[in-house]
């Protein structure tokens, strides 16, 4: 890049000050900072891009170092599984023979309780929610519930 010091700054201010006029200047420096930016800007998006790419093709350099492992571990489970059938075959038994039978389980015995009990109950979270009392309280429990505390 560039080496721009404090004082190669000033002496182009200085003569941009001379060659522009002191009125035209404020635009100019706007003009130039806003090329400046757009300029900056560009590169940034062209810096990102080829960064992109390059992640793009190490993603597909390391999607195919998976898929070959991949296709590495299919075959010798191929492999594995051609070797058990030939052992198997060799023994003379049949899958069958190896079967578990299946599970027995209980039959289903309805509990019998009476339902028509709780149909008619309001919930719990009903009552609570609207306000509902359910304990009944005597009147000096009243009292000494929404008696103030004494602040020690």
């Amino acid at each position: 890049m560039i080496d721009l010091g404090i004082s190669k700054l000033a002496l182009i201010g200085a003569v941009a000050l001379i060659v522009i006029g002191p009125e035209k200047l404020p635009r100019v420096a706007r003009t130039v900072g806003t090329l400046l930016g757009k300029a900056q800007r560009y590169v940034n998006d062209v810096k990102a891009e080829v960064n992109r790419s390059m992640d793009l093709d190490e993603l597909r350099k390391m999607k195919d170092t998976v898929h070959e492992a991949a296709r590495d571990v299919e075959q010798s489970i191929h492999a594995g599984a051609s070797d058990f059938e030939k052992q198997f075959s060799e023994s003379g038994q049949t899958l069958s023979d190896l079967a578990e039978p299946e599970p027995t389980f209980p039959e289903y015995k309805h509990p019998r309780k009476n339902w028509r009990l709780k149909q008619g109950a309001t919930p719990q979270w009903y009552k609570a929610r609207n306000g509902v009392r359910t304990k009944a309280l005597s009147g000096a429990a009243r009292v000494a519930r929404f008696r103030p505390h004494k602040i020690n």
